[in-house]
Parts: structure tokens; C-alpha cells; sequence
């Protein structure tokens, strides 16, 4: 996980925000976070946080080597969405508070809660190109 900014920091922010905060928006935190490798700031937070990160999730992203015994649902807070340049939401529709100035992202994917591992994977490798995708644009690969 990264370590919050100093004050000064002046990397990108990115929010990623989701119902349960336990799936899509862990897996994008954690993808943005590889894929920027330092050059971003990345939160997510869940408008109604689950109570753990969705098994497949975690498993799916283990086999990429990545760790997310670190993550947890986090609520959504205005102080979250406000240090945000760009917000990322999935599928938390009216739940997810606008912020006027802010640049919004839609990725609208399936949720993958209660699914299992083999249904997981395609949306898991749809967010690790969309991720990829946003590191490129914000910092450069």
C-alpha cells in the first residue's frame, strides 16, 4: 500500500470507488498502484463497505504476485474524494457523491461478489487494462 502523501506531494490522486469496496475498486487500488509504481497516490473506498475483500479478488490478484493482505472496505469520505484529480467509480451509481470540479472515470463491470474464480478473472484482467491504461495517461508507462 502506499504510504499517504506529504503535503507537498504533487503526484496524481486517484480514488477508486465501488458499493462494497471488497472487489473491483481493491482490485483497481491495487493494479493502479503496481502498475504506477510510486508516481500515483491511490485510495479506494466503498459508499456501503463489505465486511472482507472478495475471496476470488484477492486470490486472483495473488497469482499476479501481488499482496493484498494489507486491504480492507474503507468508507467513502469527502476528505478522500476531495484530495482525489481523478475519481474512478464501478457501479456505485447514485450512492457515489459528486464532486464538482473533479474528473470522473466510469468503469462499468460486473460485480464479481459471489462469483467464482473462473468469472472473476475476466474482470479482473478488464481492470488491469484499464489501469494500465490510466497509469499511462497520468504518468506515462
Amino acid at each position: 500500500m502506499t504510504p499517504d502523501p506529504a503535503p507537498t506531494d504533487d503526484r496524481p490522486e486517484v480514488l477508486v470507488v465501488c458499493t462494497h469496496n471488497a472487489g473491483r475498486s481493491v482490485a483497481a487500488r491495487v493494479l493502479l498502484d503496481h502498475y504506477g509504481a510510486g508516481r500515483l497516490v491511490v485510495r479506494s473506498a466503498g459508499s456501503a463497505p463489505g465486511e472482507r475483500i472478495n475471496p476470488a479478488v484477492a486470490e486472483l490478484l495473488a497469482e499476479r504476485g501481488l499482496d493484498v493482505s494489507k486491504e480492507f472496505p474503507k468508507p467513502l469520505t469527502d476528505e478522500a474524494a476531495r484530495r482525489a484529480d481523478v475519481i474512478v467509480t464501478m457501479g456505485c451509481g447514485d450512492a457515489c457523491p459528486v464532486y464538482p470540479g473533479k474528473r470522473y472515470l466510469d468503469w462499468q463491470l460486473d460485480d464479481p461478489a459471489g462469483r467464482p474464480v473462473e468469472e472473476v478473472r475476466p474482470i479482473v484482467e478488464e481492470i488491469d487494462r484499464r489501469a494500465r491504461a490510466l497509469v499511462d495517461e497520468l504518468v506515462g508507462g
